[in-house]
């Protein structure tokens, strides 16, 4: 059952971050209008550095595709926890009320490294 469970959980992960990731390349998805002021000049700011959002949009793109695979997972999740991390200070800082969401999605990607923890073990020999 767990196995099940925590199938389901990393290819839904999986396909939201690999979702976002197509997002940065091909803006399919429209920015919603409520969005706080302080995110808007945030965003801005990251488009101006213009090999930013491709580099997110790559890893994400590509920690989500390793992410739904089970054989992969693993490497999956140590690909997108930096992007977490980033995606937790900017929520942190620019726009609280997504927090929960994001706390959800780190929650899982600890719980994916967490569960594979052993073939990390050959990084840190």
């Amino acid at each position: 059952m767990k196995n099940k469970i925590i199938f389901v959980v990393s290819l839904l992960f999986g396909l939201m971050f690999i979702n976002a990731g197509l997002n940065k390349f091909f803006n399919y998805m429209p920015m919603p209008d409520d969005i706080p002021k302080n995110m808007v000049k945030l965003m801005t700011a990251f488009m101006e550095i213009v090999w930013l959002m491709p580099l997110v949009g790559f890893a994400e793109f590509l920690g989500g595709l390793l992410f739904a695979i089970p054989k992969t997972r693993a490497h999956g999740a140590i690909v997108i926890f930096p992007v977490m991390i980033g995606i937790l200070l900017t929520n942190i800082i620019s726009a609280p009320s997504g927090l929960p969401i994001v706390l959800v999605l780190l929650a899982i990607n600890l719980w994916i490294i967490y569960e594979n923890k052993e073939k990390y073990f050959v990084l840190i020999k």
